[in-house]
């Protein structure tokens, strides 16, 4: 158990890292996260020793809740396609919209076994979806929903958000049924 005002610099760091990863992606300065928070660099290495477990201690919640609103939004849909098209929109829309995950998304963050399993997770949910309605090109993996993620996280970084668009759309109308 952590004494009071203790407690109170880990959850303001974790707080200010959850905003300025969002707002500048993983690589953002250590020390914008602590002067954000209030507190030192040191107080917040001391508190997660690396970036990556700073990383590691907000960022899989982050992806976790965002992925399973995205299954939830797409296994809405009634049809069996519109709830592929759903969830690759919804995965693509969650990266344009915060750096953070894209980032992570982009790395697989290899030092972070959460991040890996909530990745592992999404495409895991992204290949069942596109099995049920397996009509269209075979050779379409699991591994290929991951390329697809992480070629969009480079295409968002350079400000090419419409393009990782269309990309996608033209992926969809490709493994579309028939």
């Amino acid at each position: 158990m952590l004494r009071a005002d203790a407690q109170r610099n880990l959850d303001r760091l974790k707080a200010a890292a959850l905003e300025v990863f969002r707002e500048r992606g993983l690589g953002s300065p250590l020390e914008e996260i602590a002067k954000r928070a209030g507190v030192s660099v040191g107080t917040l290495y001391n508190r997660f020793g690396s970036r990556e477990a700073l990383i590691d201690a907000v960022i899989p919640d982050l992806m976790a809740a965002n992925v399973e609103r995205i299954r939830l939004d797409a296994n809405a849909a009634t049809d069996p396609w519109e709830r592929v098209e759903r969830y690759f929109n919804g995965l693509l829309e969650m990266q344009i919209a915060d750096p953070a995950v894209s980032d992570a998304v982009a790395r697989a963050y290899e030092g972070s076994p959460d991040v890996s399993a909530v990745c592992a997770a999404a495409l895991d949910e992204g290949a069942r979806l596109l099995d049920a309605v397996r009509t269209g090109d075979p050779s379409f993996t699991r591994d290929d929903l991951g390329a697809l993620l992480v070629a969009n996280s480079a295409l968002i970084a350079t400000g090419g958000a419409d393009a990782a668009r269309r990309i996608v759309a033209v992926l969809l109308a490709g493994l579309r049924p028939a």
